[in-house]
C-alpha cells in the first residue's frame, strides 16, 4: 500500500467532491469465509452511481486485491496502488463496478473478526471512523460525499446479520443466507456499518405519537447472562423522548439497534440504526453506579449523534467538533435531565474536563475548530479538545445565549441542513439569529483559540478581586463557604460576567473558602487561595454539594500536576477526605489521580515510602467501606493498582484469592478484580506463570485471555520483559487488545530497571513502524512504549533528527515528551 495515497488530504478531497456527485452505492459482501481461520479475506463488490465533471478520478479501497473494474459496463485495467483505484473515461453519469477482496481485521479497523474462546463462535463487526470503510468496500472516503447505500450480505445460516437499515429480503442458499437491506438515507461512508455472527438479541420498541422505532440490544452469546438489556432499553427510550422534543425533528433512521462488540477500539460509534459499543459496558461482575452512569452517558452521547453528525455532518474533519463536542455536551445534559443519574454534570466536571485540561496544556494543543490537513491528523484529533473542551465550552455557550435559544438554534440548524454537510458558520448563523448575541465574537474567543484561563481570587480590605490569566469572556458563579460546627457551609453567592484580567466581586472577603466557578459553568483552571486551601484540607468532604466538591477536587489535582501544590499535601487531603466521598465517580477519579501522583510525581528516593503508604490507604479504605457498596469496589480496584508498586500486602492478597482468607464482607471477587490483583502480584514477583495458568482455567474467556497476557508479561524478570518488548513490535498477529495487554505488562510497576535497555531500540523503530503498521496499532506502540527516562535528551534528539517525519507521528512523540517533562518538573518541585 502506498502510505502517501492512503493519507487523504483536505485539499484533494475538496477537489474531488467539487467534481463528483455521488448518488447511490450498492455493496455486496460475501462473509461465508469468516468461520474459516485460514481464510484471510472476503469478496466485496461495490457498484457506485455518480455524476462527474471530470474524465477521471479515484475510488478508495484498502484490501488484499482488486480483481475487476468496470466503468459504464466496460472493463478497465486495474490501476490500484493499494489505497486508490484510478478510474477513467467518465461521463456526466456513471456506474462503476469494482470486485475486490477485503481483509478481515484483527486491529479493530475495517471488518473485525473475533473468535470467542468460550464457544468457538465467530463474530464480525465494522468500525470505520475516520476512514476505514475503504477496508470493506470501494467508496468515496470523505464525509462530504454522502450517498444512499444498499448493503447485501451473504453469511452463514443462523447468524444475525445487521446493517444501518432493516432487512427487506432474505434468500436461503443452503448453508448460507443472503440478506438485502433497505437503502439508507444519504450517509457519509464512515457511519455505514455491518455486523454478523451468532449474536444474542433482545427486541423491543419505542413509540411516540404515530412513530414506532424497533429497538434491538445485542452482544455475544457467551455474554448474554450479563447483558442488562432492560436498563439499556430504558435509557434508550428516555433518550429518544428527550431528543425528539429537544430537536423537534423525529428520529430519522428507522430502527435503532445497539450492539456490544469485542476488541473495540472506542467507547462507541454512532452508526445510524446500528450503534456499536465496547463490551466493557457489559459488566461481568460488580459495577458501580458510576460505571452505569458512564454507560448511560455513552448511550445518550451516541444518540445525540443521530442528529449532530449523522443527520447533519461536517464537510471535513476540521469541524469534527460540530458532532463530537455537541454529543459530549448532550450526553451529560440528557443523562442529568431524564435518567436516574442526576449527577452526570459532577462526573463531567471531574472526569471529562480533566481530560480537556490535560490536553489543552500540551504543546500540540489546538483550537476546538482545528486545522486538519489530512486523515492522519484527523485520527489524532479525537482528543480531549474536540470532545471534552468542546463540550465544556458549549456549556458556557448555553449560559451565554440561554438554554432555550441554544435549543431553538439547533432546531433551525437541523431543519436547514438535514442530510447535508456544514461548517462552523452554518451553526453560528442560526444561534446568532435566535439569541441576538454576538456568537461570532464568542466563537473567536472560545472555539478559535488554544489554552485556558486560570482563575483565582485576591482578598483585600475592600473585598474580593477575581484574577484571570489569558482573559476570555466568562459567565460564572462564585460562592463563599464558612466552617460551622466542623462543616463547610455555603453562604453568599453570585453570578458574574467577566472578560478582564481583574474583576471586583461583591462578595465578603472573610469567608473560609471561596469557590470560583460555582456550578462549573465555564472552562478554566481554578486556583484556591491559601485560606481556601486550608479550609478544603480541613473539611472538603463536609460540603453537601457534589458539584462543588468536584470543582474543588479538580482544582486540587490541577495544582498538584502543575507543581504548585506539594504532592504530599495532595495525598494527605485524599487520605482525609476520599473515605468520606459519597459520589462514586468522584471517588474513583480521586483514587486514580492519587495513584498516578505516587507513580509519577513523587521523587524516586521517596517513592517506596509513598507507595507503601498509598497501598495501606487503599487497603484500609477497602476494609472500612460499607459492605457491598460502590465505594468498597472502588477501593478494592485501587488496591490492585497500588499493589503493583509495593509487595507489603502480597501475602494477604494471595490468601484472599486462594480462598484461605475471607475477603471484606460484601466484596464480590469478580473476574476483573481477581485478574487485577493477580497481575499486581505478578508485577512485584509474588505470582508465577503457573498462577496465571490456574486463573485462566477459572476464566477462559476473551477478557481472561487478554488479562492472562498482561499478567505473564508483567513478571519482574529481565528475560520475560525483553520477550514481551520484542513481541509488541514484531508479532503482527497480536490483536489490538492483546497488543495493549502486552504493552501494559512491559510497563507494569514502573520498572525502568528492567526495560531502560530498550530506549534506543524504541527510537530506532518508531518511524518504520509508523509507515508499516496501521495508525491504530502504530499509535498504541509509540504512545505505550515511550521511555519514561530521567532525561528529555533522547526524545529531543529524535525530534531534531526527524523533522521530516509524518506530522501525526511527531505529534505523539512531542506529547509523550511533554508528559515526561511534567513528571520531571513536578518531582523536582517537591
Amino acid at each position: 500500500m502506498d502510505t502517501a495515497t492512503a493519507n487523504l488530504t483536505r485539499d484533494e478531497t475538496a477537489e474531488r467532491s467539487a467534481a463528483i456527485t455521488v448518488q447511490n452505492i450498492r455493496v455486496e459482501l460475501d462473509l461465508t469465509t469468516a468461520p474459516d481461520a485460514e481464510r484471510t479475506g472476503f469478496t466485496t463488490v461495490s457498484e457506485l452511481e455518480f455524476g462527474s465533471r471530470t474524465e477521471s478520478t479515484w475510488i478508495d479501497f484498502i484490501g488484499e486485491a482488486v480483481e475487476q473494474v468496470e466503468v459504464n459496463g466496460v472493463a478497465q485495467p486495474v490501476q490500484w496502488d493499494g489505497a486508490r483505484i484510478r478510474v477513467t473515461g467518465l461521463g456526466p453519469r456513471n456506474t462503476v463496478r469494482i470486485v475486490a477482496r477485503g481483509a478481515y481485521s484483527r486491529t479493530g479497523e475495517g471488518l473485525h473478526r473475533f473468535v470467542d474462546p468460550v464457544d468457538g463462535a465467530t463474530y464480525l463487526y465494522t468500525q470505520y471512523e475516520p476512514a476505514d470503510a475503504r477496508r470493506v468496500m470501494a467508496c468515496f472516503e470523505q464525509p462530504d460525499m454522502k450517498a444512499r447505500y444498499t448493503f447485501v450480505v451473504t453469511a452463514p445460516k443462523g447468524w444475525e446479520v445487521l446493517s444501518n437499515r432493516p432487512a427487506v429480503a432474505d434468500v436461503d442458499l443452503g448453508d448460507s443466507r443472503r440478506t438485502e437491506f433497505a437503502p439508507t438515507l444519504p450517509l457519509s461512508s464512515y457511519i455505514t456499518a455491518v455486523a454478523a455472527g451468532p449474536y444474542h438479541r433482545v427486541d423491543a420498541e419505542w413509540r411516540r405519537g404515530e412513530q414506532t422505532v424497533a429497538l434491538g440490544v445485542l452482544c455475544r452469546a457467551s455474554l448474554a447472562p450479563h447483558l442488562e438489556a432492560d436498563e439499556i432499553l430504558e435509557i434508550t427510550r428516555q433518550g429518544l423522548d428527550f431528543f425528539t422534543d429537544a430537536f423537534a425533528y423525529p428520529y430519522p433512521w428507522g430502527k435503532y439497534d445497539q450492539i456490544f462488540v469485542p476488541e473495540y477500539n472506542l467507547g462507541a460509534m454512532e452508526n445510524p440504526g446500528l450503534v456499536t459499543f465496547t463490551e466493557a459496558y457489559v459488566f461481568r461482575g460488580a459495577a458501580t453506579v458510576a460505571q452505569r452512569e458512564g454507560r448511560a452517558n455513552t448511550i445518550l452521547h451516541e444518540m445525540a449523534h443521530m442528529w449532530f453528525g449523522d443527520l447533519v455532518t461536517m464537510k471535513w474533519w476540521d469541524d469534527l467538533w460540530l458532532k463530537e463536542s455537541f454529543a459530549d455536551y448532550m450526553g451529560a445534559h440528557a443523562t442529568a435531565a431524564v435518567t436516574r443519574f442526576r449527577d452526570a454534570w459532577v462526573t463531567f466536571a471531574a472526569r471529562r474536563k480533566a481530560w480537556a485540561y490535560q490536553q489543552d496544556q500540551l504543546p500540540t494543543t489546538h483550537p476546538i475548530v482545528a486545522d486538519i490537513p489530512d486523515l492522519e491528523a484527523a485520527k489524532l484529533n479525537f482528543d480531549g479538545i474536540t470532545y471534552a473542551k468542546g463540550a465544556a465550552v458549549l456549556k458556557q455557550l448555553v449560559a451565554f445565549v440561554g438554554e432555550e435559544a441554544f435549543f431553538e438554534g439547533a432546531r433551525r440548524y437541523f431543519a436547514a441542513h438535514a442530510f447535508g454537510n456544514t461548517t462552523l458558520d452554518d451553526l453560528l448563523a442560526e444561534l446568532g439569529a435566535v439569541s441576538g448575541r454576538d456568537v461570532r465574537a464568542w466563537s473567536r474567543a472560545w472555539l478559535q483559540t488554544t489554552g485556558m484561563s486560570t482563575l483565582s481570587v485576591e482578598r483585600g480590605h475592600d473585598g474580593l478581586t477575581l484574577v484571570q490569566t489569558d482573559p476570555r469572556p466568562h459567565r460564572l458563579g462564585v460562592a463563599v463557604y464558612r466552617i460551622s460546627g466542623g462543616r463547610l457551609v455555603r453562604g453568599e453567592s453570585g453570578e458574574f460576567d467577566i472578560d478582564e484580567a481583574r474583576t471586583p466581586l461583591d462578595l465578603p472577603a472573610d469567608a473560609d473558602l471561596i469557590l470560583i466557578n460555582d456550578g462549573d459553568r465555564t472552562y478554566a483552571k481554578v486556583r484556591l487561595d491559601a485560606a481556601s486551601l486550608d479550609a478544603a484540607h480541613a473539611a472538603l468532604s463536609t460540603i453537601d454539594d457534589a458539584l462543588a466538591r468536584a470543582v474543588i477536587w479538580s482544582a486540587l489535582w490541577n495544582a498538584a500536576r502543575d507543581g504548585e501544590l506539594p504532592v504530599a499535601r495532595y495525598l494527605d487531603i485524599v487520605r482525609r477526605h476520599a473515605p468520606a466521598e459519597p459520589n462514586i465517580a468522584l471517588l474513583t477519579d480521586v483514587l486514580a489521580n492519587a495513584g498516578f501522583a505516587v507513580a509519577h510525581y513523587v521523587p524516586e528516593e521517596r517513592r517506596p515510602e509513598e507507595s507503601a503508604a498509598w497501598l495501606h490507604t487503599t487497603w484500609q479504605g477497602m476494609w472500612a467501606a460499607e459492605p457491598g457498596s460502590g465505594a468498597q469496589l472502588a477501593w478494592a480496584r485501587a488496591v490492585g493498582n497500588a499493589a503493583a508498586y509495593d509487595a507489603s500486602r502480597a501475602g494477604a492478597l494471595r490468601a484472599v484469592l486462594e480462598g484461605t482468607e475471607a475477603p471484606p464482607q460484601g466484596l464480590a471477587l469478580d473476574p476483573e478484580l481477581r485478574w487485577s490483583w493477580w497481575t499486581a502480584l505478578s508485577t512485584v514477583g509474588e505470582a508465577t506463570t503457573a498462577d496465571a495458568d490456574a486463573e485462566l482455567a477459572r476464566d477462559d474467556t476473551a477478557t481472561g485471555r487478554t488479562a492472562y497476557i498482561e499478567m505473564c508479561a508483567a513478571q519482574p524478570v529481565a528475560d520475560v520483559r525483553a520477550a514481551a518488548w520484542h513481541r509488541t513490535w514484531d508479532d503482527t498477529t497480536l490483536t489490538n487488545d492483546h497488543l495493549s495487554a502486552t504493552i501494559a505488562g512491559v510497563r507494569a510497576g514502573g520498572r525502568r530497571d528492567l526495560i531502560a535497555v530498550f530506549d534506543a531500540d524504541y527510537y530506532a523503530r518508531i518511524r518504520g513502524t509508523w509507515s508499516e503498521r496501521s495508525i491504530e496499532i502504530a499509535r498504541r506502540l509509540v504512545r505505550g512504549l515511550f521511555p519514561a527516562s530521567e532525561s528529555l535528551e533522547p526524545a529531543d534528539r529524535w525530534l531534531s533528527e526527524n523533522a521530516d517525519a509524518p506530522g501525526a507521528l511527531r505529534r505523539i512523540v512531542i506529547e509523550q515528551r511533554d508528559h515526561l517533562a511534567r513528571d520531571l518538573r513536578v518531582r523536582a518541585a517537591q
